[in-house]
């Protein structure tokens, strides 16, 4: 789809050819009233001579708008135009935490995530790799990106629900395996400091030791700086995030998708529960576990994706099958499109030259 306010030139200055066009249309008008006159003496205004007179200029007309589009093109036109982009990687992060158990989504949150990323995966196309993070008290990576769909299937199969959610986590864990050559440093992320400072064992109080390297000679490991990329630039790779919101330890699952968009990759997000949640039972204690919305929003408003939210199974189904088409994601992007002019003009051009060849045998 073009959007027509959006057009720019790169060599605007050639938009003066369009200049000429007049010029090649006072002289095809002076050529056809010398004709005119030898042809209708009378310059009767007949029906007949109008119909004659329209469809002997139609070619001369078609031959006109496409030299303009031939001239156009010269000036080489862009346009934001919405196209479909590549998808190579997307990682599901599925939330693996207690907090799953809860029933406000029938039959459970985490049954209901299981049914409808088994039917997110099947309805991707063959050359997407998919990934499954199981997160927890810990991010794990449980399924390697790959086309084997069986083994997606699998891994969502398999997961099992754990203590503590560190959101956080898997986003870092998602990241690292969709761009295991990025430089990424997932251990610092995780831990929350790049480079710990090794202990000295100086006494408080005591003197300050000069820095020194480790025991091995090396020098000590240094913080990668990572280049930055416009948020959601990257087309290759998504990450799909589902969970209840309620990140308990770990880093910081806001922090950790500014890291993702400081990469590119959007993590769409889909709210598992309801807001008014449900109340959990475990080791004789009660808890009311909720849905949060609010962080699961920020992650993806940071990261230029989408939030959705849903209360029942079949919600669910219908974000998962929504989100399958947005993965394929399609961009307004900038494009040269002196081609579709070119190709526009050298159109009208020929069948204003061919129309004129089969009425009159000539061109002009």
């Amino acid at each position: 789809m073009l959007e027509w306010h959006s057009i720019q030139f790169v060599w605007p200055r050639l938009l003066w050819l369009l200049a000429t066009l007049p010029l090649w249309l006072g002289l095809y008008i002076a050529w056809q009233r010398r004709g005119v006159q030898r042809a209708w003496p009378s310059a009767s205004m007949n029906t007949a001579a109008t119909n004659i007179r329209f469809t002997r200029h139609a070619p001369a007309l078609l031959v006109l708008l496409g030299l303009g589009g031939l001239l156009v093109a010269i000036a080489r036109p862009q346009a934001i135009l919405l196209l479909p982009s590549r998808i190579d990687t997307v990682m599901l992060a599925i939330d693996s935490s207690g907090s799953m158990r809860a029933t406000d989504v029938q039959p459970s949150r985490i049954e209901a995530a299981q049914a409808a990323a088994k039917s997110f995966v099947l309805g991707q196309p063959g050359q997407v790799k998919l990934g499954v993070v199981s997160v927890a008290g810990a991010a794990a990576l449980v399924q390697a990106p790959t086309d084997q769909r069986d083994l997606v299937i699998q891994a969502i199969d398999q997961l099992s629900l754990q203590p503590g959610s560190a959101l956080g986590s898997g986003i870092v864990i998602a990241l690292h395996a969709m761009l295991p050559g990025s430089g990424l440093d997932v251990r610092g992320l995780i831990d929350g400091e790049a480079n710990p400072p090794a202990s000295t064992g100086t006494p408080l109080g005591g003197p300050t030791p000069a820095p020194t390297g480790p025991a091995s000679g090396t020098a000590p490991r240094q913080p990668i700086s990572l280049p930055k990329v416009p948020p959601g630039s990257n087309t290759a790779a998504a990450i799909v995030l589902l969970s209840d919101g309620q990140s308990n330890v770990g880093p910081d699952a806001v922090k950790m998708a500014q890291v993702a968009a400081d990469l590119g990759v959007r993590v769409y997000t889909v709210g598992m529960g309801t807001a008014q949640g449900t109340v959990l039972k475990a080791r004789g204690m009660q808890m009311r576990v909720k849905l949060d919305e609010a962080s699961l929003k920020k992650i993806a408003e940071i990261t230029k994706a989408e939030y959705f939210s849903a209360d029942n199974r079949q919600d669910l189904l219908q974000i998962y099958q929504s989100l399958s088409s947005k993965i394929v994601l399609k961009k307004h992007r900038r494009t040269e499109i002196s081609a579709l002019c070119a190709l526009l003009g050298m159109l009208l051009l020929c069948w204003g030259c061919a129309w004129a060849w089969w009425r009159h045998g000539r061109i002009i």
